[in-house]
């Protein structure tokens, strides 16, 4: 890439070339700037203008400026990157985003220059490639890397090492005998359509039907929007893959949105089995320098395959044909800072704006996508049973009333029983429990003291194996005193309720002899540690995990047969509209996990509410009744997706100036028959990271234009510079 830098005395009648161009900042339109007479800018351009005292990247959106501002005052755009520009598509979108959520359009922006290094020329790497003259007589190894550059192209050390099997060393050395020339290259793009070596897969028939309808949904070239529904096992991964590669034989690109990214050494394996070549990889733990090279193949379409979370959605593609959101229902796909979006809802637009299909791929999908299934809204393919015959894994509850564990302990008599005949087999189970460190809370026996976080209205959580206690929702961490801050009593805490560090403890004292493992997010840090785990629990190094839900998806662990829910109930407290309906989908996802393979699965679930709907409901593996009971409960309080939700969260530091402004701002909403105003309230997160939470609900019928009534009250309303306010349209969470 080159740049071509322009000063602002080779500007040429300046009243008459004007660009608008927005910046990736919290402002709401774009800005007019001078276009110099020796630069030709196309909308979608990538730009350098001046902002204040700096200078930023922005993007051109139109070429005709509309600002009434005298030509002296404007400053002029300073350089134009040789990049594609930005689709119109793509700005479309943004525009609707920003329109959707009631966010600044620059704040949208920004999430699509996410990586702004990227415009810059590349740094070159170090190729290799054959020099004038090369020995006859070699090693059969280094051969074989002749023959591979036989072609002429460069490759670096570790695509030759991929590609023969060999080491690097073993290049570079071949380099310093003068058998290589070294040459510079700019980084590769990649997955790059000439890297790819599709290998097709062998379906059973309802996996060939899906597969086949959704190649022909690709082949359309139109938007439309399809449920992929199948049981846990059914091989729906497969299924999609057919779809990919109808997209890429068409040359367009594909997007694949996972919840999870960072845990999916499985699914990448499964994706450079079948295609060849690893996707490109799009989140928050991949290194900036990867970020750049994958953010310049979006951009300039080379790059074919992106497998990312929710942030990849807003990658400049040049000619995005395909969106796949797996596992739709999670609430990972709901950002819930800056720009307030669902990825979800959000990859339907995409694909709406830019005629092409999206999948939705679920085990457990959300009843909205269910209920526009239903309504013929989208299309719905369905994969009823587990690939290769394996069965659904038999599901008993138990009921911890009448069956209790012993005083001090979690694991009840009939889990531990199980636990034991499957360790006695050598096989594998999984102990589940959403809730990470070692306790929930400590407290001091002697005068009731207990830890809380000082920014957050939030008990500290006890990490045994850090030594420290620590907030989940701020991040607060102190090291566990000797004494109690309360009444100075010395070795007078106590440990109240279980975290999975507990539930390890415990099953270490039942099961002495067997390797015990904790997979959760606190433990689990890196992309290469979990792949470091999920290698070892594949290679039966670990008799019993105990996981959080980073284990509860995505992953095949064939010689895993028990599942344990050491508390099934822990999802279903509180007021949130989705609480049952998450629960259920959790642990039937985590119940999904035993008996995957040849072994029979088993699931055992401990509750003190066995007749509660959704303990019911997994008990007899009848996900459609549930759903069926979920909906005419939400139909009947016109919740969602029968009716609409938006929610205001005002925070602030000082709480009584916070509620003057929420009754102040209560009584200025407009009155009508059809919308609900609920609150003021204090948030059930009343207080976090050192603020103070209010919240207002709005509740509306389905086509009930919230954003229009929203703009018609905030708009009115100046919110002072110490409180801030969030819009959040249809919310997931009620934190």
């Amino acid at each position: 890439m080159s740049q071509s830098s322009l000063l602002s005395d080779e500007i040429a009648d300046p009243a008459a070339r004007r660009a608008q161009v927005l910046v990736p900042y919290p402002l709401s339109k774009a800005y007019d700037y001078l276009i110099p007479h020796n630069m030709d800018l196309r909308a979608g351009d990538y730009v350098r203008v001046p902002l204040g005292k700096r200078d930023t990247v922005g993007v051109v959106w139109t070429l005709d400026g509309k600002d009434d501002v005298d030509p002296a005052r404007l400053k002029a755009v300073q350089q134009n990157f040789q990049f594609e520009p930005m689709p119109q598509t793509h700005r479309q979108f943004l525009e609707w985003v920003a329109r959707y959520t009631m966010s600044d359009l620059g704040s949208v922006l920004k999430m699509s220059l996410s990586a702004p290094e990227a415009l810059q020329p590349p740094k070159a790497v170090q190729a290799y490639t054959l020099p004038p003259s090369v020995p006859e007589q070699l090693p059969a190894a280094r051969r074989k890397i002749i023959t591979l550059l036989e072609d002429g192209l460069p490759r670096r050390a570790v695509d030759i090492a991929r590609a023969i099997g060999c080491s690097a060393t073993m290049i570079r050395s071949m380099a310093d005998a003068g058998q290589l020339k070294t040459v510079p290259m700019s980084p590769p793009a990649p997955c790059q359509l000439d890297h790819l070596r599709p290998v097709p897969l062998t379906l059973v028939e309802h996996q060939a039907t899906a597969a086949e309808a959704l190649r022909t949904l690709c082949a359309a070239h139109q938007y439309s929007a399809v449920l992929l529904d199948g049981v846990t096992g059914s091989g729906k991964t497969e299924v999609y893959f057919e779809a990919v590669a109808e997209t890429l034989r068409q040359g367009k690109q594909a997007l694949i949105l996972l919840p999870e990214i960072s845990l999916s050494a499985q699914f990448l394996q499964r994706f450079e089995r079948r295609f060849g070549v690893a996707p490109a990889l799009w989140h928050s733990e991949v290194p900036a320098a990867q970020r750049r090279i994958a953010w310049t193949g979006v951009a300039e379409g080379r790059t074919k395959v992106v497998v990312g979370a929710r942030s990849a959605l807003f990658l400049p593609y040049q000619d995005l044909g395909l969106v796949i959101v797996d596992e739709e229902h999670d609430s990972s796909y709901k950002q819930e800072e800056g720009v307030l979006y669902n990825a979800r809802d959000m990859a339907i637009v995409r694909a709406r704006l830019g005629s092409f299909p999206v999948v939705l791929v679920s085990a457990t999908p959300s009843l909205e996508t269910m209920v526009n299934a239903q309504q013929g809204k989208y299309h719905y393919l369905h994969l009823p049973s587990r690939h290769a015959g394996a069965k659904m894994p038999d599901v008993h509850v138990i009921n911890l009333k009448a069956t209790p564990p012993e005083r001090g302990r979690f694991i009840s008599p009939p889990l531990q029983q199980a636990l034991a005949e499957t360790f006695a087999a050598g096989e594998q189970s999984l102990l589940f429990l959403n809730r990470r460190g070692y306790s929930p809370l400590t407290l001091c026996r002697t005068c009731g003291y207990r830890f809380q976080c000082p920014s957050c209205s939030a008990w500290l959580v006890e990490h045994r194996r850090f030594s420290r206690l620590q907030c989940h929702h701020c991040g607060f961490m102190q090291n566990v005193p000797k004494a109690c801050p309360g009444c100075n009593d010395e070795n007078s805490f106590a440990a109240c309720g279980p975290g999975v560090e507990r539930i390890q403890e415990e099953v270490q004292a039942l099961f002495p002899e067997a390797r015990t493992f904790i997979l959760a997010s606190d433990v689990i840090t890196s992309p290469n540690m979990i792949r470091a785990a999920v290698r070892d629990i594949e290679e039966m190094r670990h008799d019993i995990i105990v996981g959080t839900q980073i284990i509860a998806k995505g992953h095949h662990f064939p010689n895993l047969t028990l599942v344990g829910v050491v508390d099934a109930d822990l999802g279903l407290a509180g007021g949130d509209l989705r609480a049952g309906e998450r629960t259920f989908q959790l642990l039937h996802q985590v119940s999904g996990r035993a008996g995957r393979a040849e072994k029979p699965g088993r699931v055992y679930m401990q509750t003190y509410m066995p007749e509660q709907g959704v303990i019911r409901a997994l008990a007899k593996n009848d996900r459609d009744d549930f759903l069926a009971v979920e909906s005419r409960e939400r139909e009947k309080a016109g919740m969602p997706p029968f009716g609409r939700l938006a929610s205001l969260i005002i925070s602030g530091p000082d709480e009584i100036k916070l509620d003057q402004f929420c009754r102040a701002l209560a009584q200025r909403a407009p009155r009508y028959d059809d919308i609900r105003v609920l609150g003021p309230a204090a948030a059930p997160m009343a207080y976090l990271r050192g603020r103070h939470r209010r919240r207002f609900l709005i509740k509306a019928g389905k086509n009930i234009p919230l954003q229009k009534y929203l703009a018609e009250w905030l708009g009115t309303v100046k919110v002072p510079s110490a409180l801030q306010m969030k819009t959040d349209i249809d919310p997931q969470s009620f934190f």
